[in-house]
């Protein structure tokens, strides 16, 4: 019986002979992923639940990223916490000024390989579908069930095909094709479905392009989005992958519950407007509208590929007086190779704040939450409102050309206008 990549890849770490959409299977982990958010929950839940010891400190992965720096005495303890249990069970530990942000991380240092399962206490952990693995965010009560046993319930998901066709155009980027996906299916378009890009477009993006698109599938209410894994992925794994990998593709004729084109040729910069990822426009239609603060950063943007976009544009220009620019860096290794590219500076002569990687102002939990009346444009990933701060601000979503653009222009503006037709 044929079978759709996900399925491959569930039924692979399944006690099942067979499987279909539909189905529920106890799915084993190949890595288990908490942080400062998810993490305390569900260390405190395996004590009452009477396991003492994660089931392999090898396959458990604890990333302090959140609330980093520790914004006040309670994160601060909540840090400490993770420190503590991380060394005692054995674990891997990435600590502030070691890591970042946990989905980039966990590929820039060989967690992630094709056909692998990933349990991940945070929405997001569907990024990891960029490498052609099954990443999935579960609540702190299932991470704890992972943390001690190494599985969990899994509904298997129907298979949406998202086709890419055609050659992106100036000044698109992966955030603008996931942004066209949700604008075509909607924010619950996905559910009980994954979403699986492909098409000459989908295989001439780069990796980090290809975790933008990852990274927001749940945006559209699905399990995950995966990428088959290609040469490209074979390229970036190689003397990196900590785990031997072989590649997974969707057989002929298995059963793909939909398919959607988009279509590159057309596509221009889109911009999600509040209060909903869903609230897609072209940017055209935003043109114009004030913009307090510029956020370049996440795990959906905060790699290498998004601050060279965006230092393009800021280069030997200035932030606008009434604008404020935060540029956040994914990682560590990001922050050191823009920092070692000049990258940095062109962000400082420009008046932009750089900062240590975290999930901080994403969230509101710090590092940037935005005031009552105050207009942002980000390239994160949620623009619920008073997702950034005050539920009387707005909070509008971008890629980095289009976002440090507006840093420059104190208001949403086509990048264009300020570097020219080319990218």
């Amino acid at each position: 019986m044929p079978h759709t990549l996900t399925e491959k890849i569930l039924l692979a770490h399944a006690q099942a002979d067979d499987l279909a959409p539909g189905d529920i299977v106890m799915v084993r982990c190949d890595v288990v992923m908490a942080n400062d958010s998810s993490g305390p929950i569900a260390f405190r839940t395996m004590v009452e639940m009477g396991r003492p010891k994660v089931f392999d400190p090898a396959k458990v992965v604890v990333i302090a990223d959140h609330f980093v720096p520790a914004k006040d005495v309670r994160s601060a303890e909540l840090q400490k916490l993770l420190r503590e249990w991380s060394a005692e069970q054995g674990v891997t530990f990435y600590d502030q000024g070691r890591g970042g942000i946990e989905h980039t991380l966990l590929v820039e240092e060989g967690w992630i390989v094709p056909g692998a399962v990933i349990a991940g206490g945070d929405s997001h952990t569907c990024t990891l579908g960029a490498l052609g693995a099954f990443g999935t965010g579960l609540g702190s009560t299932d991470v704890a069930h992972c943390l001690s046993f190494g599985s969990f319930w899994q509904i298997v998901p129907g298979t949406i095909q998202v086709e890419f066709a055609g050659q992106r155009q100036p000044f698109v980027t992966g955030k603008d094709l996931i942004l066209a996906v949700i604008a075509e299916i909607g924010v619950g378009g996905g559910r009980d479905h994954v979403l699986e890009f492909v098409g000459p477009g989908a295989e001439a993006l780069t990796v980090d392009e290809r975790l933008a698109v990852a990274n927001m599938a749940v945006e559209a209410g699905s399990e995950a989005g995966v990428f088959p894994a290609d040469e490209v992925a074979a390229a970036y794994l190689e003397g990196r992958a900590r785990f031997a990998w072989e590649p997974v593709r969707s057989d002929p004729g298995a059963e793909i519950a939909g398919r959607l084109r988009v279509d590159l040729d057309t596509l221009g910069p889109l911009v999600a407007m509040p209060h909903s990822p869903g609230n897609v426009v072209p940017l055209g239609e935003a043109a114009g509208t004030p913009v307090h603060q510029v956020y370049i950063g996440n795990c959906s943007n905060g790699t290498i590929t998004d601050l060279r976009q965006a230092a393009s544009v800021l280069r030997g220009r200035s932030v606008k007086d009434g604008t404020r620019a935060i540029i956040v860096p994914a990682t560590q290794r990001v922050y050191r190779q823009a920092l070692a590219e000049g990258l940095l500076d062109d962000f400082v002569a420009a008046g932009a704040v750089v900062s240590t990687p975290t999930c901080g102002a994403c969230f509101g939990g710090g590092n940037g939450v935005l005031a009552p009346g105050e207009n942002a444009l980000t390239t994160t990933n949620r623009n619920f409102r008073g997702r950034m701060g005050s539920g009387e601000s707005r909070v509008h979503l971008a890629n980095a050309w289009v976002a440090a653009a507006a840093a420059v222009a104190g208001e949403i503006v086509d990048p264009a206008e300020l570097v020219g037709a080319g990218t």
